[in-house]
């Protein structure tokens, strides 16, 4: 499982996303609090430092842009110096906003938070002050972006809805871009506002509430996280959604599916520094997956892990597709498959290297494992930190030690192998040698065993050149496979011999007219 979704991280290409909704601008006021006002029993904020960064659908936009998708994003500003910052950062990250509207009517949305230090803690957040209009925007405005939906849509992969009741996200546009995408033959996915009436959602594919908007929505109750599939169901059931996700923070992501499947994705436990984003993230992930050709489970699987992550994080930050292979290897390796593609595996050795990881290799048929290899693997896996098994094909097995062998399939093989806590990788080649993926991976400690001279090590020159080095381990006597074979074999024809020399069954003696007479009836 592990594997398939690093798989899919990594073929999510260049998809372009419409993303639709309110545009915030977020601005964080830094500062130490170590003192309480001599004016009022009140926190002081000693300020140092401003930022802004982008919030709610420019949120989602910069996110998609982040992890490489083309983005286009409708919406609206005031004509007020934060529009000009917004419209500063969005061209920062290489955002098209040709479709953003200048809304005289209305302040830019501004969410203004005071963040306080104290005692070099981690920074906590003391206020928050909004500045905002929800009334809709004017008619001639949405009139303006439902004419220019049918090109959005169809330039688009995955048409998103980022609904934070900011006045962008009326009935009647709503309505116009599912008809244009469905049009275009492209999903819509919605992340909605808190409201018990979610009618104007009616039409889109997947939506992803949280577990209060799922409440509110429905008049249920989440009490568990199974109660969460029932929720699921009676939106799905309602809004004639393909899918529905909803967020449970701690205990992560209920999908449900039109046709009645439902399923549970935990999250592992996160240190929350602050929730700030974690929708927006889902959203952009979810989206960003379904444009690439993703299904849903494997959608929520990689949303579940790009939400846990920005719940790390203060604020609204940025993930990278690196950022989410990474904790997908480093955390949600159990239960999953250690033998690796060649092409995943150099991927793999590359971001643990640069991550200052040691790498190390050894090689071999591995057709009985014996207490030899076992002790083996063990002190070479202590050699680093990721230890990689190149394991012969069938096909090389072959050819190396006869037609009889190998014993056990490859795909067995590397089973067993990969069930060894000191394994962190099998990869498997087809060669007489692993020199060609030695080069290729370039391990700074190359194994083998005892029984082997240094200079007959295949790939000890390159892995030398490259500054690494080549460790022989001592062999433990009186194991290998070989020995393991022929002992099997002499056991065969001792097991043999002793059967032919037992005294024959009454039925084998020759009935002669003596042997008659003293032979029971059968």
């Amino acid at each position: 499982m592990a594997h398939d979704l690093i798989a899919r991280v990594e073929s999510l290409g260049s998809p372009r996303v419409l993303v639709v909704g309110d545009l915030i601008l977020d601005r964080y006021i830094w500062g130490f609090a170590e003192r309480i006002s001599q004016e009022a029993p009140v926190p002081l904020l000693r300020a140092d430092h401003r930022e802004h960064r982008l919030g709610g659908a420019a949120s989602v936009a910069m996110m998609l842009r982040s992890l490489g998708a083309e983005t286009q994003l409708m919406g609206g500003v005031g004509d007020d110096p934060e529009s000009r910052i917004v419209r500063a950062l969005l061209a920062e990250q290489g955002i098209d906003d040709h479709l953003v509207a200048t809304l005289a009517d209305r302040p830019t949305t501004l969410k203004e938070r005071y963040i306080g230090r104290a005692q070099d803690r981690h920074p906590q957040q003391m206020i928050r002050v909004d500045y905002e209009t929800r009334a809709p925007i004017p008619a001639v405005v949405e009139a303006w972006m439902q004419s220019e939906l049918a090109a959005a849509a169809a330039w688009a992969d995955v048409v998103l809805i980022s609904d934070y009741d900011k006045g962008v996200c009326t009935p009647s546009l709503l309505a116009a871009v599912v008809e244009s995408a469905r049009r275009a033959g492209r999903r819509v996915i919605a992340d909605p506002v808190r409201s018990p009436d979610y009618s104007r959602y009616h039409g889109v594919h997947c939506m992803t509430p949280n577990r209060l908007e799922a409440q509110l929505a429905t008049g249920m109750t989440i009490a568990s996280a199974g109660d969460a599939l029932a929720v699921g169901q009676r939106l799905v059931e309602s809004l004639g959604l393909e899918a529905v996700l909803v967020t449970l923070d701690r205990d992560g992501m209920a999908l449900v599916h039109s046709d009645g499947r439902g399923e549970l994705k935990p999250t592992r436990p996160r240190q929350v520094y602050d929730i700030t984003g974690a929708g927006d993230m889902v959203l952009a992930v979810v989206g960003l997956c379904l444009a690439a050709g993703a299904d849903y489970d494997e959608a929520a699987a990689l949303g579940n892990v790009a939400g846990g992550l920005e719940v790390e994080k203060f604020g609204v930050a940025l993930l990278t597709r690196e950022e989410i292979i990474a904790d997908i290897a480093d955390h949600h390796h159990r239960g999953g498959s250690k033998v690796y593609p060649r092409e995943r595996l150099l991927h793999e050795t590359r971001r643990r290297r640069s991550a200052g990881e040691r790498i190390v290799f050894t090689n071999g048929c591995f057709d009985l494992l014996h207490p030899g290899h076992v002790r083996l693997l063990r002190e070479a896996a202590a050699l680093g930190d990721f230890l990689v098994v190149g394991l012969n094909s069938d096909t090389s097995v072959s050819r190396l030690k006869g037609p009889a062998r190998p014993l056990n399939p490859e795909q067995a093989r590397a089973e067993v192998l990969s069930a060894l806590e000191a394994v962190d990788a099998v990869v498997i080649f087809d060669q007489d040698t692993p020199l060609d993926l030695i080069t290729a991976i370039r391990p700074d400690v190359l194994v083998k065993g005892g029984d082997y001279r240094p200079e007959d090590v295949v790939g000890r020159d390159e892995v030398e050149a490259a500054g690494g080095k080549l460790v022989l381990i001592p062999v433990l006597a009186g194991h290998s496979t070989t020995q393991l074979v022929a002992r099997a074999a002499d056991r065969g024809v001792t097991h043999h011999e002793a059967q032919s020399r037992k005294a024959p069954h009454i039925s084998q003696i020759p009935q002669t007219s003596e042997t008659r007479a003293t032979t029971p009836p059968a």
